[in-house]
């Protein structure tokens, strides 16, 4: 790779430049056979134009054009070219650990069982994970009735931490209500699917655990058998508490009884032993944020290779072309003034 400041990507492209000589050529010789033409047997050079209606242009009319239309082509061919300087060094991406986080963010997630609520809580381990994160690239999809993809994965955790904030329930459809993470474990599936395949692939299920869907643990072991691991994070209690309603009060059910949602501990524990992986509830503590980070990190790949960078240069090739944009713009602005009345 050039390690110098200013250079061209392309230099090759130069050798047009060479395409100007046969022009200059043919242009002497036109020039040479003009002046022996058989118009100029019987009648003087200065009469001509008189005769025919036109007139040659002189010798230093002829070589300004040419010089003027190589200008034109040089700048086109420098363009072509690609000049370049100022590079800026960046990491290559490398197959390594990935992890895409499934949030589950249902009525439910709204108990106040733990401080400030499930989602609040779920909110605050993500941004621990990302916090504490040093080498996995992460992604985000939300889920009640339906999925919603946040990010996807990347390496710029920062964007999902400015969509933290704003994840609530009330993304959620208000007309079906429920958790189906079914649909949300495909849509990972294909996410994740456009992955190297040497690469970690991994998913983390952050829920209270209030699943309804029969065939759950089937799914999370055929994702599991393709080489992506499903853990779990349990948000919330034993106890639980009444699921808020959107406009006030509690949820109820045909009976009218409120609704009274509990941490789910053993369907998420038994969605985490088929999916390979590990299941931890959720504490104030760093313990099962480090935990999963090490589940995780179970690349093949060397710790170095995610240090390897690349030089991305800053292209300018826009100045030639710029240039050369003005100067037709002028070449065509000029018979408008000359026709303009004075």
């Amino acid at each position: 790779m050039f390690d110098g400041g200013f250079h061209f990507e392309q230099p090759l492209w130069f050798l047009g430049l060479l395409a100007l000589l046969p022009v200059a050529y043919w242009l002497k010789r036109s020039a040479a056979r003009a002046a022996q033409g058989p118009l100029h047997r019987y009648a003087d050079p200065h009469l001509l134009p008189h005769l025919t209606g036109t007139r040659d242009l002189r010798t230093t009319e002829r070589w300004g054009r040419f010089l003027s239309w190589s200008l034109l082509w040089a700048l086109l061919v420098t363009a072509m070219a690609g000049p370049r300087w100022d590079a800026t060094d960046v990491r290559l991406f490398h197959s390594g650990n990935n992890l895409l986080i499934l949030l589950d963010i249902s009525r439910s997630m709204q108990v106040t069982d733990v401080t400030p609520n499930r989602l609040g809580r779920a909110r605050h381990e993500i941004s621990d994970l990302i916090r504490k994160n040093r080498g996995a690239r992460l992604g985000l999809i939300v889920f009640a009735s339906v999925p919603h993809v946040i990010s996807p994965i990347t390496e710029d955790t920062q964007t999902i931490l400015n969509a933290l904030p704003a994840l609530s329930s009330e993304l959620a459809n208000p007309n079906l209500q429920g958790s189906r993470v079914g649909a949300a474990l495909a849509r990972a599936e294909l996410l994740l699917a456009g992955l190297p395949e040497d690469s970690a692939r991994s998913i983390l299920l952050i829920s209270d655990g209030d699943l309804e869907e029969p065939d759950l643990p089937e799914q999370v072991g055929r994702l599991a058998s393709g080489g992506i691991r499903i853990h779990s994070l349990g948000i919330g209690t034993a106890q639980g508490g009444l699921v808020p309603a959107p406009a006030g009060g509690f949820v109820r059910d045909l009976r009218g009884e409120p609704v009274r949602s509990s941490l789910g501990t053993t369907l998420l524990a038994r969605l985490a032993e088929a999916g390979t992986g590990i299941h931890r509830v959720a504490d104030y503590r760093d313990s099962d944020s480090d935990a999963i980070l090490r589940a995780v990190s179970v690349s093949r790949l060397p710790p170095q290779s995610s240090d390897e960078r690349t030089r991305v240069w800053n292209e300018r090739f826009w100045i030639p072309v710029v240039l050369l944009m003005l100067l037709l713009l002028a070449r065509f602005r000029a018979p408008i003034l000359r026709r303009s009345p004075s």
